[in-house]
């Protein structure tokens, strides 16, 4: 079939953009990542005398990069529409956060969604693969104590292990409010057959928008950050609550990402931008954890059923273009999320203004020392 004139225009357009796309996102990264290091290495002396005050400015620093990612993909169109609970009334407190994981574009989605909740998104912990930590983003969440999981069945018991040591280590010392994992252990696309396979061995229902979820990660974070109770109170007394100020961990965030005809966004669409502008839709729902079963089987029933739900969920939305209404209400309500683009446009100068800083100030070291 021939190619139009019309056609080769557009097609042109769309790779000059991608082309100059990619070529902002690299300088970007070039300055941006590497300043985020050398303030934190400047401030080292801060984080002997005042660890609170350090982490707090790291914080601010690491909002400020996903703010930069989230901004590569708000310029190429893509936003966000919110259903379900409004999270912001538990910004401030502990929560986990449970999300289905279908491509790489669903942590960028979260890290633009989640930069209008408070201060959540400096306070922040992040469970990912560990091939993440070989990215350029790599060496920021090493910094700012993400944790790096190795999937397979050869390595579960001892990263599990590992994942109790980091949260009790780094969570609460570095005043961490929410930790975001993905369930289900990988892309939907990949685990699909599998948990389907698993499904019909155990008599468990068939799911074709997510998978059955592993419960691994999920038991650790609950029986580490969960404050224990006896009476109403946490067990241990006056010792317990003078060692950490912290409530424990108070919510579970159901959260359901949802794209337009099960097209999912990755991670090279979302910095290359050469996709039509669309909307991805984000589903919260919140548990109160205390209604969270401990017991390893009523707790992997407990998720079992929020993946079920899911299902639900996305075969609604997939039929409708929208999620269905809560329980009991006739009318689901959606949220717009916005940023602010004179705010996005301030923190990209910043970066480039701080990259040309850096290398002034390295360009007079080394005529100073040679």
């Amino acid at each position: 079939m021939a190619v139009t004139l019309e056609q080769a225009r557009r097609v042109g357009y769309t790779c000059l953009k991608a082309l100059l796309r990619f070529a902002f996102m690299v300088a970007n990264n070039l300055v941006a990542i590497p300043s985020y290091v050398l303030y934190l290495i400047m401030l080292q002396p801060l984080r002997i005398l005042d660890s609170k005050s350090f982490w707090y400015i790291e914080g601010v620093l690491f909002k400020w990069l996903l703010a930069m990612v989230a901004s590569w993909g708000w310029w190429a169109g893509y936003t966000v529409v919110e259903w379900g609970d409004d999270v912001k009334a538990v910004s401030e407190d502990e929560a986990m956060v449970l999300v289905n994981h279908q491509a790489t574009g669903d942590v960028c989605t979260l890290m633009m969604c989640l930069q209008d909740k408070g201060t959540v998104v400096r306070q922040m912990m992040w469970l990912m693969d560990h091939i993440f930590k070989y990215t350029n983003f790599g060496i920021v969440s090493l910094i700012h104590g993400d944790f790096f999981i190795r999937q397979g069945r050869t390595h579960r018991d001892q990263q599990l292990v590992l994942l109790k040591d980091h949260l009790e280590k780094y969570y609460r010392s570095r005043n961490r409010k929410w930790i975001v994992l993905f369930p289900e252990g990988g892309f939907l696309r990949k685990r699909r057959e599998t948990s389907q396979a698993f499904a019909k061995k155990n008599n468990l229902p068939f799911l074709k928008h997510v998978t059955l979820p592993r419960l691994g990660a999920t038991q650790v974070i609950l029986k580490t950050l969960v404050a224990p109770q006896e009476n109403g109170t946490p067990s241990g007394g006056d010792a317990v609550r003078k060692e950490s100020k912290s409530k424990g961990l108070q919510w579970v965030i159901d959260t359901t990402i949802a794209y337009p005809k099960a097209e999912p966004l990755d991670i090279q669409t979302w910095i290359l931008g050469y996709r039509q502008p669309m909307v991805t839709h984000v589903h919260y729902r919140i548990f109160p954890v205390k209604d969270v079963p401990a017991e390893p089987e009523a707790l992997t029933n407990w998720l079992y059923q929020r993946f079920i739900e899911k299902e639900d969920l996305l075969t609604h939305f997939y039929e409708t273009g929208a999620f269905p209404p809560p329980q009991g209400q006739t009318k689901a309500i959606s949220r717009e999320m916005t940023l602010s683009n004179l705010w996005l446009v301030a923190i990209q100068s910043f970066a480039f203004l701080s990259g040309g800083m850096w290398y002034c100030l390295f360009q007079y070291l080394y005529h100073c020392l040679f």
